[in-house]
């Protein structure tokens, strides 16, 4: 394994949109949430662990979530845990890890990824993020990889290219907010735009850089205490400062002023399993259309649904078509398809009515 590829895998999300299974005491990317026998977050692990050696790969998470990230990854030691003491977005927490990685290796080049997202063909996704190191290791450019949209999502921000280059990676024009339908399929219809899957790759010296150039005050703020990285004095000082530093995304903060930015249209199949509507599509289905996690079902005029239950569980379904059934201990969820996305709603009412131990 090349020992200067490094990787920042991020854990800290709450995955409110799957609720009830996902809760902000144990979030989806610590669940096994299609029924493999491995969590998401040990999937993702797994899959970077092919071509990244184990102790360069960092993990990004809330103070909450450590002992679930030590006991879903035992290879991992507690020094590879980078712990946010507050919510500050990506862009914080994206420069606190390459400056210590910087400090470890600065010939480093490293892989930003989501700890949650669902990618089958791993060669494919480990040669992708090669092409994009070889360059990065090159140039000082950044990079990213762009999926291939499959039709106008408007949950997704997009990334817009130049068109006219036969070379794999393209030079990215701008990035473009999440866009209503008429915009997506404009997007599409031009056919020089990828969905923005939040998966980077840079060398250290590239990103601290642009951090340095573009975010001054955020990047004064961590470099202050590089002779803290890596030692026992670091916790001190990011608990001290990490609060001041500005909510903002690494979108925002970084790939949207750059200049040098590239994109690689993926080759892998990707599913950001944001949604439950997300997991339906990745799970095999029955000949009504009905994908069914852990549950032992009857099912009688029940089409396309999406049930999940404990493992074994009797669920006896009739005269649904399109619900997520979601049984999780005290909370039952039955829902239908065409609202998922306002599961983050019904959480805050739960949340007000029932209490936060519930959510």
């Amino acid at each position: 394994m090349n020992k200067d590829y490094y990787a920042v895998l991020m854990a800290g999300g709450v995955g409110s949109r799957f609720w009830p299974v996902s809760t902000s005491s144990y979030p989806k990317q610590f669940h096994d949430m299609l029924g493999t026998g491995k969590t998401l977050i040990q999937k993702t692990f797994d899959r970077l662990n092919r071509f990244i050696p184990t102790e360069n790969i960092l993990i990004l998470t809330n103070e909450r979530y450590n002992s679930l990230v030590l006991e879903q990854l035992p290879m991992v030691k507690q020094e590879q845990v980078v712990l946010e003491p507050a919510m500050r977005n990506t862009a914080p927490c994206i420069l606190y890890a390459s400056l210590k990685i910087q400090k470890m290796n600065p010939n480093a080049v490293m892989i930003v990824a989501p700890s949650d997202h669902w990618i089958e063909d791993e060669q494919a996704f480990e040669d992708d993020v090669k092409a994009c190191f070889d360059k990065c290791e090159k140039e000082e450019v950044l990079c990213t990889l762009g999926i291939q949209p499959t039709f106008p999502n408007t949950g997704f921000g997009y990334i817009e290219f130049e068109k006219g280059s036969d070379e794999k990676l393209k030079k990215v024009s701008q990035f473009r907010e999440k866009p209503d339908y008429e915009t997506a399929k404009e997007f599409l219809e031009q056919g020089n735009f990828l969905w923005n899957a939040g998966i980077f790759m840079w060398s250290v010296s590239t990103i601290v850089n642009a951090f340095k150039n573009l975010q001054p005050d955020q990047f004064k703020l961590f470099q202050d205490g590089i002779s803290c990285y890596n030692t026992v004095d670091e916790k001190s000082f990011i608990e001290e400062n990490y609060a001041k530093a500005e909510n903002i995304s690494i979108d925002y903060a970084i790939l949207e002023q750059s200049k040098s930015i590239f994109t690689l249209p993926a080759t892998f199949d990707w599913n950001d399993l944001g949604t439950w509507g997300a997991l339906y599509d990745k799970l095999d289905k029955d000949e009504a259309e009905n994908a069914v996690v852990n549950s032992k079902v009857l099912l009688q005029d029940a089409k396309g649904n999406m049930i999940r239950s404990p493992k074994g569980k009797i669920v006896v379904v009739d005269g649904l078509e399109d619900y997520i059934i979601v049984d999780k201990e005290e909370v039952l969820l039955i829902y239908p398809k065409s609202k998922q996305q306002d599961i983050k709603t019904v959480l805050g009412q739960v949340k007000e009515e029932f209490g936060e131990q519930y959510t």
